[in-house]
């Protein structure tokens, strides 16, 4: 990857895949490799694996942001940790519910983390595949009585934060 990182066109650095496939710390050296560059650092974790391995994979890769995240809201030692280092987790709802993660729009965790100070986002996995776009997500979310209005503005400006 050193070639790669030396090029310097890239900005962002995510690790996706299955997040369960091996340990999250054979990626430390690239994150290592990637933060010394500049690179902003996100990965996918925490949509299958537990709330610890969300705070593992952010202590461990320094990310800035976590794609998906959503056993989080398993631990409210491991919402405070994220709230109090400003780690933004940018969430799917309707893959969640598609893949079987979540039974429920109601239901979803992503409720939970935003009232425990969580920065989040709405997002949608891959659009083909999960036949929504953002602007259905935030609609359905909506419609759900999951958030406000005001706070779905709330969370469209965090989306817009560096």
């Amino acid at each position: 990857m050193a070639p790669w990182l030396d090029l310097g066109f890239h900005k962002v650095l995510d690790l996706s895949g299955d997040e369960l496939a091996q340990p999250i710390d054979v990626f430390q050296p690239l994150y290592r490799a990637a933060k010394a560059k500049g690179m902003r650092l996100k990965a996918h974790v925490g949509e299958w694996g537990t709330a610890d391995d969300v705070r593992r994979a952010v202590e461990l890769l320094e990310l800035d942001e976590v794609q998906h995240g959503i056993a989080a809201a398993d631990s409210p030692a491991v919402m405070r940790f994220l709230a109090d280092n400003r780690i933004r987790l940018n969430i799917c709802p309707t893959s969640n519910i598609l893949l079987g993660r979540v039974k429920r729009l109601q239901d979803h965790p992503i409720r939970k983390l935003f009232d425990a100070g969580v920065k989040v986002t709405v997002n949608t996995d891959d659009e083909i595949v999960f036949g929504v776009g953002v602007s259905e997500e935030f609609l359905r979310l909506h419609q759900a009585g999951v958030f406000t209005a005001a706070e779905l503005d709330l969370i469209r400006r965090w989306g817009l934060e560096p």
